[in-house]
């Protein structure tokens, strides 16, 4: 699938690097938690919508340790490309986390706003411990400090779309991750 060629979009990480790194997430998270979660008692990953659904799904699928899954969904964007830094959570978890490992699954962390707030927010619940894992992070763009503790890559501030990404609800479909050339 190469419609990328028709659209306003240069390539940035082609299917293969994805995987690739997913993959490596997946084996570093598994190596962390493997005497430390078990089927009785499973490791939580906390997907962020809309972004992280297409990552947080190949990540569990990458893992070797047993998980389970659950979302949030906030908004700190609106329909703007920058963050306007007021997160608002627009679907909260079904599950509680207290005394659980948990790691917030993100597709990308800029500014560092949202990733704040979030893991604020869910540490105030009393997880067992509390990590993040993001795809992308454009850390020339942070604001504020955040810990990430696993990292697929570092790139540089441009406005990605695809794997889960969006422009305007466009892009996400994408198996590759693209700069838009051309915003409308």
């Amino acid at each position: 699938m190469q419609y990328w060629k028709e659209e306003p979009i240069r390539l940035l990480i082609d299917e293969d690097e994805l995987r690739q790194m997913v993959e490596n997430l997946g084996s570093e998270i598994s190596r962390d938690y493997r005497n430390k979660v078990s089927v009785e008692s499973p490791l939580l990953l906390v997907g962020i919508l809309k972004g992280a659904v297409v990552f947080m799904a190949d990540l569990a699928r990458s893992m070797a340790v047993p998980t389970a899954l659950d979302f949030m969904a906030v908004s700190s964007y609106g329909a703007s490309t920058t963050s306007s830094g007021i997160v608002r959570i627009l679907h909260d978890l079904d599950t509680s986390i207290e005394g659980r490992h948990v790691i917030i699954v993100e597709d990308i962390v800029d500014t560092g706003l949202t990733l704040r707030y979030l893991r604020d927010h869910l540490a105030s619940r009393g997880p067992r411990s509390l990590k993040v894992c993001v795809l992308l992070d454009k850390a020339e763009r942070r604001e504020v400090p955040v810990c990430v503790d696993y990292c697929g890559r570092q790139i540089p501030d441009e406005f990605v779309v695809g794997y889960g990404l969006d422009y305007a609800e466009r892009y996400r479909d994408l198996p590759y991750l693209g700069v838009v050339t051309e915003m409308e």
